[in-house]
């Protein structure tokens, strides 16, 4: 691999944007370093579950097809004698692959791949997302299940603090066999070979209602079964700003997740863009728009690289400060700046966060002094106003 440098994107040569070569350990960097950026799991480096899985596919000499579900920068494109089938859900992910010119499917778990692909590949790799939930790990392992063949190998990865071991129990009943070969500290890797026999249904999407909005949760998205204690406190504080006006307004959603703060703002008469880097998400936003009888895009983009020339009288969001196993701040700093590039003169952002996390001096650089609207709960929500 020969990672990519710059982008399409207007920002400074080591912004959020940029593609880089991704931080590897001396002895695999013979095989070919992958493509990352911010946003990435596992970025700067790779994901640590992901670098074990390679490592063991290469011990085991993994040859021909290989269908990656969880692709990342790229990383089993390196395995000598590969041909890999990236799919990808993240838009930071997409970026990172395509720069290196890899083209992934963009597509979630459940979705059919058949139609991508002449032949069924005979090896799977996938790196279950612990962290996004069991109903999500299901959806993963069901997905790589319909997509492995009888007789066809599935690598599985993950972290055993995170659930690995009962995991690869689930999918050892719908594999027919299965076992761990592989462990670094607290990764994992196991190897599975398909079994004839059903595969397993999809978790359900999960469903509540919040502040009079009917949400719509799909497996592995943020918030999906309630709503998270900060989006509650976002709202509670909007609803006790009487002089907001929300009618005709353009309203920005980033980070939409199940799109429970987007379809508050639509149902006041805004005309709402909700915005996630995660497949999953966007359509679960689409979900909830659809269920609450709204109109509004929700639209798969890494931040605001997808939003052309768009603009926007406010943006509300509750940015992220987690990716994959990591706290990082750079995605949500990348939020503070799309506000500046998105928002109309005198347009505001409004954010709320952990009252931890530094998010004044941010604010102040891209927009204005922040001003507390509250605080509470071990909460803050803070709001700047484009000059």
């Amino acid at each position: 691999m020969t990672p990519a440098s710059g982008s399409h994107h207007e920002i400074s040569p080591d912004g959020y944007f940029r593609i880089r070569p991704a931080q590897l350990p001396p002895a695999l960097r013979e095989y070919g370093v992958p493509p990352t950026k911010s946003g990435v799991r596992g970025y700067p480096g790779v994901d640590d579950a992901q670098l074990l899985l390679f490592q063991t596919m290469l011990k085991r000499k993994a040859r021909g097809p290989i269908l990656d579900l969880s692709a990342m920068g790229g990383l089993l494109a390196s395995l000598p004698g590969a041909e890999l089938r990236p799919v990808e859900g993240s838009a930071a992910a997409i970026a990172a692959l395509r720069a290196d010119g890899l083209e992934p499917v963009v597509a979630a778990p459940g979705d059919d791949l058949s139609a991508h692909f002449a032949e069924p590949a005979r090896t799977v790799a996938c790196v279950l997302a612990g962290d996004r939930g069991t109903a999500y790990a299901q959806a993963q392992i069901s997905w790589a299940h319909a997509h492995t063949p009888p007789g066809g190998k599935l690598y599985l990865a993950g972290d055993k603090a995170k659930g690995f071991d009962r995991y690869v129990r689930m999918a050892s009943k719908a594999y027919g066999t299965g076992e761990t070969i592989a462990r670094d500290g607290g990764m994992r890797v196991a190897v599975l070979t398909r079994r004839p026999g059903p595969t397993p249904e999809l978790p359900a999407p999960d469903g509540y209602e919040e502040h009079g909005v009917k949400v719509v949760g799909l497996p592995g998205v943020f918030s999906a079964a309630k709503a998270d204690k900060a989006t509650g406190i976002l709202l509670d504080t909007l609803e006790a700003q009487p002089e907001l006006d929300w009618a005709g307004k353009a309203v920005l959603d980033l980070g939409c997740g199940t799109g429970l703060i987007g379809a508050w703002a639509a149902q006041r008469g805004a005309a709402v863009t909700l915005v996630d880097g995660d497949l999953q998400s966007v359509r679960s936003a689409r979900l909830t728009l659809a269920a609450n009888g709204l109109s509004g895009e929700a639209i798969h983009s890494d931040v605001d690289a997808d939003l052309g020339e768009r603009r926007f009288d406010m943006v509300l969001t509750n940015p992220p400060f987690h990716v994959g196993r990591g706290v990082v701040l750079d995605v949500a700093r990348e939020f503070i700046a799309a506000a500046r590039r998105r928002l109309n003169p005198g347009g505001r952002l409004i954010l709320v966060a952990n009252d931890f996390l530094p998010y004044e001096a941010e604010l102040a650089a891209q927009l204005a002094p922040a001003e507390l609207l509250a605080h509470e709960r071990g909460f803050k929500v803070l709001a700047a106003r484009r000059p």
